[in-house]
């Protein structure tokens, strides 16, 4: 069963992320990340030799991700991510789930990778990536180290990222099959830190944790940032650092004809053997 959304730890405001969205939409948005995922889904799904007929996108931004894959499938389903974090899928209905980029805003991931394996069909497949890992790392300890030096305390600037390892076992939680995560981290350089906080903007990627400051920042806090970043993550051109680790996740609804891990004991030879034998 999912989780209950109700009582999962509420992290993001999906009201104020949804209207900082649909702002970045109607100013034009910044799509480079989005371009790499959707280039990079397109890529993997080639790979994937067996045909599906039924596809739901799920919670991706704009309409990049149908593009490059419109071809390979008769229809997609578009699954909006609304507040309540319920997705409309009945059970094994699904062959495959894509998601771009939206579930690194999900309050209750779990409940959602659940529902989702719940609508595949047997041996259906769900292949999503979400921001994690060590993004804007350097941005995340410029604002603490200038806000402990100008203002005495930290508050809450970056969300927090899920790794490799818990996204993993999340998938395995939710009953996935086969399930695989790998991480691509892409370095992208800005004139300053200014400049990438506008690009924050544009992606509608800004600070919405419900425990975030609601106070304007002080100026001498923001400039101070810039500075300290600019000290620790520059390169010596001068222009600064900014990390982002995309997280791919896959998993499979179980079917019996998927490969079966093998019982406790009853591997033929042991790996001691194993060892000696690859030995001069």
């Amino acid at each position: 069963m999912a989780s209950n959304p109700t009582t999962a730890p509420r992290l993001f405001d999906r009201t104020l992320l949804r209207a900082r969205m649909d702002r970045a939409q109607r100013a034009g948005p910044v799509t480079f990340l989005l371009d790499r995922v959707v280039e990079d889904m397109a890529d993997r799904l080639q790979a994937v030799t067996r045909g599906f007929s039924d596809v739901a996108e799920i919670g991706s931004p704009g309409e990049l991700l149908r593009r490059p894959i419109a071809d390979r499938f008769a229809s997609i389903s578009r699954i909006d991510l609304d507040e309540s974090e319920m997705l409309p899928l009945e059970p094994e209905t699904l062959d495959l789930a894509l998601s771009a980029l939206a579930l690194q805003f999900v309050n209750d991931l779990p409940g959602v990778l659940a529902q989702i394996r719940r609508a595949l069909k047997p041996d259906g497949l769900l292949l999503a990536a979400m921001i994690g890992g060590d993004t804007l790392t350097e941005l995340r300890q410029s604002f603490a180290a200038a806000e402990a030096e100008c203002e005495g305390g930290v508050s809450p600037r970056v969300a927090p990222f899920a790794d490799l390892r818990d996204v993993g076992s999340l998938l395995q939680r939710a009953g996935f099959a086969l399930p695989v995560t790998d991480v691509d981290s892409l370095v992208v350089r800005y004139d300053n830190a200014f400049a990438l906080m506008a690009d924050l903007r544009a992606m509608g990627a800004t600070n919405v944790m419900v425990e975030r400051r609601r106070m304007p920042t002080r100026i001498a806090t923001m400039l101070r940032m810039s500075e300290i970043y600019a000290s620790r993550f520059s390169d010596p051109d001068g222009r600064i650092r900014a990390t982002f680790d995309i997280i791919w996740l896959s998993g499979w609804a179980p079917h019996d004809s998927q490969p079966k891990p093998l019982r406790p004991g009853s591997a033929k030879a042991s790996l001691e053997a194993a060892v000696k034998r690859g030995k001069p």
